[in-house]
């Protein structure tokens, strides 16, 4: 594509993204044990749909930061990488959705902001040369892992479903930081890598309420 046409794809991607407008192109991990999300006790369900919902800013960041990566780079085998990567995280964002409605509950009403500012941390990763990039890519999604993971021991027992998606999620992410460590990712500094944590501490509170 030429870069008018993948600007274009990069705009489509934030309106379906934020519009809510996506589809999976998988099907949901432990879609035959939604139905008994009604019966949970509502503090459970409350749990389980704010841990879903920051799950799902999570997914909204990962597509701006997939696509805006894709866009600094002029790479074609790094572009089909991010490409095939954000097809992925397209299937979490419509399961974490999916599931948020099946809980009665909604998405972060601040999704608009999240996603302009992965947008522009992934532009500044992928000005910074395909090993920085795929560094930041393989350090995020570290820990992401992480941060499903610790979703894991919080999730009620009972939430089945919940659960399935996000030990799906957690393959799917460990894979990817694998690819991009594979492709020539490089180490980030500790001080950056602190930051990054920091500064998901911050979306990953924010978004458990709004």
């Amino acid at each position: 594509m030429s870069r008018v046409d993948r600007i274009l794809a990069c705009a489509d991607n934030a309106l379906r993204t934020l519009s809510g407008s996506y589809t999976a192109s998988r099907r949901c991990p432990g879609g035959d044990a939604a139905a008994p999300a009604a019966e949970l006790p509502p503090a459970e369900r409350r749990l389980s749909g704010a841990l879903m919902r920051v799950n799902h800013v999570g997914e909204v960041c990962a597509q701006a930061l997939y696509n805006a990566q894709n866009l600094a780079t002029g790479d074609r085998q790094l572009q089909r990488q991010f490409d095939a990567a954000s097809r992925e995280e397209f299937d979490h964002l419509a399961w974490t959705q999916r599931r948020l409605h099946e809980l009665g509950d909604r998405p972060s009403l601040l999704n608009p902001l999240w996603y302009a500012g992965a947008f522009g941390i992934g532009l500044l990763a992928g000005s910074l040369g395909q090993g920085v990039s795929l560094g930041f890519v393989a350090e995020t999604e570290h820990q992401v892992e992480e941060h499903l993971q610790s979703h894991l021991g919080r999730l009620p027992e009972a939430d089945r479903a919940s659960r399935a998606i996000v030990e799906q999620m957690m393959a799917d992410e460990a894979r990817h930081a694998s690819d991009a460590l594979q492709a020539g990712g490089v180490e980030l500094p500790a001080p950056v890598k602190l930051a990054m944590r920091l500064a998901a501490k911050v979306m990953t509170r924010t978004a458990h309420h709004v």
